[in-house]
Order: structure tokens, then sequence, then C-alpha cells
């Protein structure tokens, strides 16, 4: 099952009957995020306060608590990952796209769901295994050959939620370079990141891209996620051998590159 959200296509898979049946709520969940958060869309709440029409503060709590959220992961990465662009205006993509998909998790497994995979826009979330009853494996889109496979993962309870961040496909979201990074090693350009929930998932595969290499390692040991990360030179650098029992695989042997 495919639908339109966000700019790109959501692909929900599951052979669970109750998964299957959610899928139009799971549609108007997302549905009611970019009406309030698209920058795209001139009538959005975002839009509004971006152009001097809505105050924040006058904003509904739905803004507001996504800005607390944002700004609270801006702090956490002392500023490698941020909803301020550039030229001043207010960008919490960031964090409404995985946020609405951790909504529609909680809205599965409330209603009993068991197996299913939702795909945002290469953003997943997964719960249970396939039909089957293998786990749920994600490819991993090598930047320099586009429609080839740099690695998969296989999917576990807790690393259930992968993100892919990249400057090919989402530079317009990652601002911060560190100099010392820029200085001695080539910038990353692509970044994932498997972890138990798809915000932190998805926060960390931007923040790790602003930071450069010195970051994978860093992030990986704080926040208890695993890293694959791709630089300018077409070099794989990761966070070790993955933990709680998921896996990166490349050539069909598991990477564990330090």
């Amino acid at each position: 099952m495919t639908f339109h959200t966000m700019g790109t296509v959501a692909s929900f898979r599951s052979h669970d009957a109750i998964a299957r049946k959610l899928v139009p709520g799971i549609e108007a969940l997302f549905a009611a995020a970019d009406q309030r958060f698209s920058l795209y869309r001139t009538d959005s709440e975002l839009s509004r306060i971006n152009a001097g029409t809505l105050r924040l503060n006058a904003s509904a709590p739905e803004m507001r608590d996504m800005y607390a959220l944002a700004m609270s992961w801006d702090h956490a990465t002392q500023g490698n990952f941020t909803p301020s662009a550039p030229d001043g205006s207010l960008d919490l993509n960031g964090v409404v796209k995985a946020h609405a998909l951790a909504q529609a998790a909680h809205l599965l497994c409330s209603a009993g769901a068991v197996d299913w995979c939702l795909n945002v826009g290469g953003d997943i979330v997964s719960h249970g295994r396939q039909h089957d009853q293998t786990p749920w494996t994600v490819g991993i889109t090598d930047p320099s050959t586009p429609g080839l496979l740099l690695a998969s993962i296989t999917t576990t309870p807790v690393r259930s939620a992968i993100a892919t961040s990249g400057t090919d496909q989402r530079g317009n979201h990652i601002w911060k370079l560190a100099p010392a990074e820029q200085s001695c090693r080539p910038e990353l350009i692509q970044a994932t990141v498997a972890a138990r929930d798809i915000v932190t998932a998805d926060v960390l595969a931007t923040a790790v891209i602003a930071a450069g290499a010195a970051a994978v390692h860093r992030y990986a040991a704080e926040y208890d996620v695993d890293i694959i990360a791709v630089d300018s030179l077409g070099a794989v650098v990761t966070s070790g051998a993955p933990k709680g029992g998921a896996h990166f695989v490349q050539d069909a042997h598991v990477l564990a590159l330090k």
C-alpha cells in the first residue's frame, strides 16, 4: 500500500489484518502534519509564522511542542541539528516527519497490530516480522552509485527505526559543517542511523553529517544507536559492530569498521 505525503511516497507493508485496516488513519496523521508544518503550502501554520503573519507564541500547541522538540535536539547536538535555517526562517521538517512516523507506530501498536513496516521517504519504522517470519530488512542506497545498495540492515525490537539523511537528498536540512572536520577529513555525504525510536534516528542522521566523521562514534555511544556513513571520497565509516541484534551487511560481510 502506498500514498503520497510531505512531498514523498509512503509505503506500508503488512500481512496483519488489523494493521492494514489502519492505513487510512495513518494517512490522515500525515495529512494533518503536512497541513500544519509544510513549507511549500502558503496556508500552513509554519509558512504563516515565517511570513510574519502569525507569532510562534500564538500558534497551536502542536506547533509549539514541535518547536520545543526541535530546540531540545539543537541543544543536545550543540547546533549540529537545528530548526533555524540560514535565512532565519523556521524549518521543522527535521522532526515533523519522524514525529508523524512515531504517532503512526503508536496507533498501530495500540490497536494490537503486530507485523508491519512503514517507510516514508526512506525513514522507516517497523514491528514484528514479514509474512515468512523473517525480520524486516532495509536496504541503504549507495550515494555514489544511484540504484545500487551500499548495505542492508536487519531490524530487531531495539533497532526498529531507521533513518537516512544525505546531502544529495536532504542537503537543504543540513546547514552546519564543523570547521575542524572540514579541515582534516572529507565531509560526510550520507548517514544512516538504526535506533529504538525514529525521532532519535532521524535527528542523528542529519546531525552526524553536519558534525563530521568524528561524531559517528560519539553519537553512537551517547544515544545507543548504530550508524553507517559515507564520505565524499566513498569511504564507509561505521560506529563499530552493531548492537541490539541488528547488523549491517555489505557484500555479504558484516560491517564492523572502526
